[in-house]
């Protein structure tokens, strides 16, 4: 260590600094630096704004999406009702009588999605009694109608494209789950859908490898589905197209259960801009890689790695599937969205296969 380190250390350890509520002190708390904009004290958790900053008050106000400290923003005022973050753009509500007193209320209110919802859609929400979480999923479960006794599945999301959510209540299709509702809160999209009564292609692994003419029948009307949503106008792409997002009714009909990533396809997008999907079944495109934003190439790749798993019961990069099967799978799942199959030219290939 050279002396000028040294030094600046021992200067910040004799200048102890305390926090005004618990009186813990502050220079001994681990990343503590007296000119950040504001600390979380390790002792009680209170907020402390620096005094060096000039400010209308103590208290310190952080964007609810960013976490940006938001006193510090050229033009803020706590007068102003609310505040675009210049950071991220968000809205937040400025209001004195919800201020925090501590930093574990205050992350406790972000994970509440009922905080600033209407009175009367917490009302209407209170009808749906809950039966259980789905696979210990906090944010999924089959709730209970009060007025009519079905089962419905209710799901809250912070991660939504709430347009896509209202396309398919004013569009209902076949291979969506009914939505019969929505209700937004501050950030958070709470959505009452059907309860589907049967069995996800993960489920219907658990048991192995499907045989090939069970992989043919139900993969291609998996390829029906998603080329359904990209022939909208503009194409939807889900985006999270996996084996636990894909449901097989008693009927043999097909599902998409999950919508919440889904995305408009914009021709004049060149990245994403939020990189969305589960990790092995993205596409590279959703990772960054690339000059590409996600398009309906970015689903077939998905499409690609369920192919395999549904044959082999394992990723590719785990067992490659072979022959036929196999060979669509590779054509699928290449780096290159261009030279990926197009959904009219994988539908033929599946068609094909025999």
């Amino acid at each position: 260590m050279n002396n000028n380190m040294f030094n600046r250390l021992f200067n910040k350890r004799i200048k102890h600094e305390f926090c005004t509520r618990c009186e813990a002190d502050l220079t001994l708390q681990k990343g503590y630096d007296n000119e950040l904009p504001y600390w979380i004290c390790k002792g009680c958790n209170e907020m402390l704004i620096n005094p060096a900053i000039d400010t209308e008050s103590d208290i310190v106000w952080v964007c609810d999406k960013c976490d940006a400290m938001l006193n510090i923003q050229p033009g803020f005022s706590e007068a102003v009702g609310d505040w675009n973050c210049t950071q991220c753009g968000h809205i937040n509500k400025i209001d004195v009588s919800e201020v925090y007193l501590s930093d574990d209320d205050y992350r406790e209110s972000l994970t509440n999605p009922y905080k600033d919802m209407m009175v009367s859609d917490v009302i209407e929400l209170m009808k749906y009694q809950e039966v259980c979480k789905i696979n210990g999923y906090e944010n999924i479960m089959i709730v209970r109608n009060c007025d009519d006794g079905q089962l419905y599945i209710k799901k809250e999301h912070s991660t939504y494209d709430k347009s896509i959510y209202q396309f398919f209540i004013d569009n209902p299709a076949s291979y969506v789950p009914e939505i019969h509702c929505i209700y937004e809160s501050n950030g958070y999209l709470i959505i009452i859908e059907d309860f589907i009564d049967g069995k996800t292609i993960e489920e219907l692994l658990e048991l192995g490898p499907m045989d090939e003419d069970s992989v043919i029948n139900i993969f291609t009307k998996i390829c029906l589905v998603v080329n359904s949503l990209h022939n909208m106008n503009p194409p939807m792409i889900h985006r999270d197209i996996k084996p636990s997002n894909i449901m097989v009714d008693e009927r043999g009909e097909i599902f998409l259960i999950d919508v919440n990533v889904a995305k408009w396809y914009k021709e004049d997008e060149s990245e994403d801009t939020r990189l969305l999907g589960t990790h092995r079944y993205a596409a590279p495109e959703q990772y960054g890689c690339g000059l590409n934003a996600s398009s309906v190439k970015t689903d077939i790749y998905a499409l690609g790695i369920v192919l395999n798993e549904m044959i082999t019961g394992k990723l590719p990069s785990e067992c490659m599937a072979t022959g036929k099967l196999g060979e669509i799978v590779k054509m699928c799942i290449a780096l290159e969205p261009d030279n990926r199959f197009s959904d009219e030219e994988l539908i033929s290939a599946i068609r094909n296969i025999k």
